[in-house]
């Protein structure tokens, strides 16, 4: 038995259609349970996420209620009082971030701001981002010191009205 021209093409034809209807019908199964699988991993991963938002709002509220705010500054007590903040932005070239950076790095009343040292103030200027020489051409020491001892007016006088260099 022998085949023509047009036998052999139309065999070639029907194995190459073949061929596609087997990889087509083979797979289906196979990628509708990948995309099952993937679904359910996005659906645990959407719950951990879920629940790990959870923990820490509950830290949050938690840390906050046994934190204690800051006191305005006028309600402040006696200058050697150890549980109080002092309000750091009344030093100019302290920003309201700076002033939590302090807080968080252990600093809340104006005797420590008066108290740093070369190391400590360049350790500050890293941490908070600030240029070399920052603090001290700000005389943050020497701002912090007139603060502590209520000495406002004199504050007032000598840098309120002066301009940042930061």
């Amino acid at each position: 038995m022998t085949f023509t021209p047009n036998e052999i093409a139309l065999l070639v034809i029907a194995l190459l259609i073949g061929l596609l209807l087997g990889l087509i019908l083979s797979g289906r199964g196979k990628y509708k349970r990948y995309w099952r699988d993937e679904q359910l991993a996005h659906a645990h991963a959407v719950k951990d996420r879920d629940a790990r938002l959870a923990d820490a709002r509950e830290r949050i509220a938690e840390l906050e209620r046994h934190s204690v705010p800051p006191r305005p500054a006028a309600m402040h007590g006696p200058a050697g009082s150890t549980h109080e903040r002092d309000d750091f932005s009344r030093i100019r070239g302290i920003t309201p971030q700076d002033e939590i950076a302090l807080n968080q790095a252990g600093y809340h009343r104006y005797d420590q701001i008066a108290a740093i040292g070369a190391e400590q103030e360049a350790a500050l200027e890293t941490q908070l981002g600030l240029r070399r020489g920052v603090i001290s051409r700000e005389e943050w020491r020497e701002q912090a010191r007139l603060l502590d001892a209520r000495q406002d007016q004199e504050h007032a006088r000598l840098y309120e009205h002066r301009t940042t260099q930061a």
